[in-house]
């Protein structure tokens, strides 16, 4: 079991603190133990109208391998704590992750840990949060920034993204895949995604597309042309292809890829199939097209990634050897 604290500042916006503690909660189907948590037990004042009443204080910190830093309220009137800089500077000292969901970034910052690394918060504050700390390179167009060690996202809703992304780097695709079935969310958003659109896209469009996506999702193993897509979705090739890049940030080939290595991920985690058999139902080709696209996007060798991420500790060194042959 990984420990997650979910600290609570003054002035926290609710969503903030529920994303983390919800896609987290300590349940038989994840391996994690949640502890909400504020710079000292007892009554903390949020924002929107809501108060909480946390059980622990930062000593919840001091044992967490994972830290989430909800956004507040007003972060440009209002400085963090000094003992939470502290308890965050000493907590990342020690190994732990720390993550920042919306303007919870700006405490991050006052660590000094972002400085040199590539950052984002809701758009509303990104030019505060470059202005106040200058060594950051904020960057406003991204739902999160994954720096290693620290990472940032913007608005709440993209918080669920970045929860989902340390699960699928700590857990396992099946286990962030359940979790996003759980909450109905989306179970893939690149970081790189915009936070917001330019162009308003008519709401058809959208259901249209998101109904073509999980066509998809059901027929990985099938053939899948830009074309076949945009007929499905009922609109021309060159528009589907455009207003899907709005929506998800890559363009179709790109995310079809993407899910087809999703796919062959669960099948390493739940099965011990040979990897031209996960490449055929993955809808990769042979096991050789596998290989070379698990390492091109994900850095690593199928036999790699199941002695991670299997469910069975019992996979044999042969099978995970003949994985990569």
């Amino acid at each position: 079991m990984r420990r997650v604290a979910v600290v609570v500042q003054e002035g926290a916006k609710p969503l903030d603190v529920g994303i983390p503690a919800q896609v987290f909660a300590t349940r038989a189907s994840m391996p994690y133990e949640v502890e909400v948590c504020g710079v000292r037990k007892g009554l903390v004042a949020g924002g929107e109208g809501l108060s909480y009443a946390v059980d622990h204080g930062l000593e919840a910190v001091e044992r967490a391998d994972l830290v989430f830093v909800p956004g507040t309220r007003r972060p440009d009137r209002e400085e963090p704590a000094e003992e939470l800089v502290a308890a965050l500077l000493a907590a990342h000292a020690r190994g732990a992750r720390l993550a920042a969901i919306s303007t919870g970034a700006f405490a991050l910052a006052a660590t000094g840990l972002l400085d040199g690394k590539r950052a984002t918060t809701h758009w509303h504050y990104s030019r505060v949060l470059a202005e106040r700390y200058p060594r950051v390179r904020v960057d406003e167009r991204v739902l999160f920034v994954d720096e290693g060690s620290v990472l940032t996202s913007a608005g709440a809703a993209s918080g669920i993204d970045l929860c989902l992304h340390i699960l699928r780097k700590e857990a396992g695709m099946a286990v962030a895949n359940h979790a996003a079935r759980r909450l109905v969310a989306a179970p893939y958003r690149s970081g790189g995604q915009a936070q917001f659109v330019p162009h308003s896209v008519p709401e058809a469009h959208g259901e249209r597309f998101g109904a073509t996506r999980a066509w998809v999702l059901g027929r990985l193993d099938a053939p899948l042309t830009v074309e076949a897509l945009a007929a499905h979705a009922s609109v021309s090739p060159r528009t589907f292809a455009r207003r899907f890049r709005d929506e998800t940030g890559y363009t179709p080939m790109q995310w079809i890829m993407r899910a087809r290595l999703d796919r062959a991920r669960e099948l390493l985690e739940e099965t011990e199939l040979g990897v031209d058999d996960i490449a055929a139902r993955a809808g990769l080709g042979t096991g050789a097209s596998l290989r070379r696209h698990f390492h091109a996007v994900l850095g690593t060798t199928p036999s790699d990634y199941r002695r991670a991420f299997s469910r069975d500790p019992e996979h044999s060194p042969q099978k995970w050897q003949d994985l990569d042959e």
